[in-house]
Parts: structure tokens; sequence; C-alpha cells
């Protein structure tokens, strides 16, 4: 199975060009699911196929053609089917503390539990075999980065913290019942979460797979939106995620007259000079601003030819690894590719078996060989947008 992401700071169109994506999939004959996990689902209208969500029940699977299926993933119902006694204990720990039972049973939904639903349900397509090729329409890009975290956060969760939170609960559950009203979580609670990580498991190796999963930017020729895209470049590799194309959406045609035009055609120009070569060799697409909304099948359609002309959209435009470790003479080299960022950006802690690395306000934990020694010196440097990390036995 393949997986496609599109990503990028909200408004630039990653919806249109991932639906776009996803129907030029279909027609060329793969089985195409295109799902939202943008909180602010608008896949459905991109295709004008609200009614048809409507109708079948929002977050489950709807075909809206040959080949093609949409799924916007609904909060709600997956409380209902995946997070019941989770929420049922946040709704009760909210209420304890004054909230209304309404109140509380709307806000215990936690920053996290749509974007591991929407795993879960990749996941299961991937083991089943469900569909050739899954277009994610992300939401804008710091939702996205942790959409693409949660698996080695739950996998560090469940290996260092989950079971001597259950076993303190168990033992300490009667005795906080004579001291204090606020309840402690029942083992139910434990169990719900244990059956969630089994169903989610394995999905980082689908993602950090460059020959399944890559991430595709949208970005708009402008200095904003320019510099957040290159951020997003460097933290989705920092996550092992790779990147083959860059989509510069909402360009002035060349044909359009009048001096009010002008100055923004200049600017426009500049910066799509500057993202071609800043990017390069990663392909950047131009993607020109239509004279009209894009709508509907027949409006998706126009685009998905303007963007990829006689390119197939499944297949992978550029291929790297952004992370990989070798080994010559005592010494193992992790190598991780991250352009745009600083030496002093970079904030480095060994811990155990593992390296954390951190970047602004993004850390993520990188597993290390088994054959790496506890006691091996570390060193790092950045050589040619690649962070180089060295343990020395």
């Amino acid at each position: 199975m393949r997986i496609i992401l599109f990503a990028g700071k909200g408004g630039v169109g990653k919806t249109s060009i991932a639906s776009a994506t996803g129907l030029r999939l279909a027609r060329l004959g793969y089985r195409t699911l295109v799902m939202s996990v943008d909180p602010a689902h608008s896949v459905s209208d991109a295709f004008d196929a609200t009614a048809n969500l409507i109708d079948h029940g929002r977050g489950k699977l709807v075909e809206v053609g040959k080949n093609l299926w949409l799924q916007e993933v609904d909060i709600q119902e997956e409380v209902r089917h995946h997070w019941g006694d989770v929420h049922a204990y946040l709704s009760e720990l909210l209420s304890v503390s004054g909230l209304e039972e309404v109140v509380a049973e709307e806000i215990a939904i936690i920053p996290g539990m749509e974007e591991t639903s929407s795993l879960l349900y990749l996941n299961q397509y991937a083991n089943e075999n469900r569909f050739d090729v899954v277009v994610i329409d992300c939401a804008p890009t710091g939702e996205s980065l942790r959409f693409i975290s949660i698996p080695s956060i739950l996998r560090w969760y469940m290996a260092k913290l989950f079971k001597v939170e259950r076993q303190i609960a168990k033992v300490a559950r009667p005795i906080m019942k004579h001291v204090t009203d606020i309840p402690l979580p029942q083992d139910s609670y434990f169990g719900n979460i244990q059956k969630l990580f089994e169903k989610v498991d394995g999905v980082d190796h689908l993602l950090q797979n460059p020959a399944i999963t890559t991430v595709r930017l949208v970005t708009n020729p402008e200095k904003i939106v320019y510099a957040e895209t290159q951020r997003a470049f460097m933290y989705f590799n920092l996550y092992g995620l790779a990147v083959d194309a860059i989509f510069i959406n909402r360009i002035l045609p060349a044909d359009i007259d009048g001096t009010y035009f002008q100055r923004w055609k200049e600017t426009q120009a500049k910066h799509v000079d500057e993202i071609e070569r800043h990017f390069r060799p990663v392909p950047v697409l131009r993607v020109p601003l239509f004279s009209d909304e894009v709508v509907g099948q027949a409006g998706l359609e126009r685009l998905g030819d303007a963007v990829y002309g006689d390119v197939d959209p499944s297949k992978v435009l550029f291929k790297t690894r952004p992370m990989e470790f070798k080994k010559s003479r005592g010494t193992t080299t992790l190598k991780l590719y991250l352009p745009f960022v600083q030496g002093g950006d970079i904030e480095l802690a060994r811990i155990a078996d593992e390296l954390i690395i951190r970047i602004g306000s993004f850390k993520r934990h990188v597993p290390l060989p088994r054959s790496i020694p506890r006691k091996a010196r570390v060193s790092a440097a950045l050589e040619d947008d690649h962070l180089k990390v060295s343990f020395v036995e």
C-alpha cells in the first residue's frame, strides 16, 4: 500500500491538491482512499460530497466514484468505538472538578485522540490490503507533526511508564477512596489504552519506510508561508519521513495584465525562484491560480491535470533516506537529513538506549541499536544539511 501525506500551513490549498491527487489515482485504476485528519474537515466539500457523508454517517468510508473512497475521521464517533473507558474516566474527573456533566463530556477529548484514531485506521487498511493508495489530507503543520510523532510517543510511554502507572493505580485505588473524592482510573482505563496501542503498533514502520510513505508539502509563493515550509521540511525529516515533492500553489498566470497585479507577479516570481533553488534536488511542481474556485470532481480533474501532466502520482517522485545508521571501525554514525537547521537550534541527550533530539519545541526519541555501548563517546556535527551523530566505542 502506498501512503501520501499532504501537509502545509493552513489555507495554502493542500486539501484541493490532495483531493485532486486522489481523484487522478482513482481514474488511473488504483483503489484510492482520501482521508482527512484535519479537525476542520473539508475533503467532502472539495468533492462536493457532503450529503453522501451525512447519509452514510460521519467518520465512515464513503464511496464517491469508481475506485474512490473518502473518510473524514470524526472524534465523537471514535470516542464511542475506541476511547470508551478513557473518555469515561476523563469525564468523571472533570465532573468532580465542578463542571457540568454535558460540558465535561465535550471537553474530555484530549489532544492526540483524533490523530491516534486516524493511525489506527491506517494500520488496519495496510494489514487488510484494502487500498492501493491512501492520500492523507493533514491538518496545518503543527498538528501534522503531532500526528506523525504519536507512534514513537506511544511506544515510549508503553515501554517506560504504562506498567508502572497501572500498578500504582491498582495499589492506591482502595486507599484513595477513603481520602479524597478525586477518582483514580479503573483497570479498564489502562486496558483500553493497551488495546489502542496494539492496534496502532507498527504503523511507524509504515510511515518511516520511504518506499511506502512520502510527504508532499504545499506552499504559496509568499515569504511567511515559504518560511514555515522550510521548517516543516526539516521537522518531517527529523521524524524520519521522506519529502518527495514541493507544490507551489496559486501562482498568478503570466497572461494577467494590469499594474495592480504586476508587483504581485514580480514578488511571486522571486519566491518561486528561491523555493526551487533552496529545495533542490527535491522536485518543485508549480500550480497556477485558477480563474474560479476548484470544487467538484470536474474542477479537481482540471487541477490534477495542471499539477501532474503525464506523471503517475503514486510514484515516489524523489528518493531519499531521512535517517540511517552506519558502522565502521568501531564507530556507529547516525545520519539525519535536516536542511534549514542551525547548529545552535539542536539539543542532544542520550538516555539509556535512546537518543533524544530536540529542535525548537519538537522532540524525537530515536531508539539506538543495541550494539552501541552505553559508555560510547558521543559527538555531533552539521555537514552538508545533515546532522551526523557519532558513537565511538
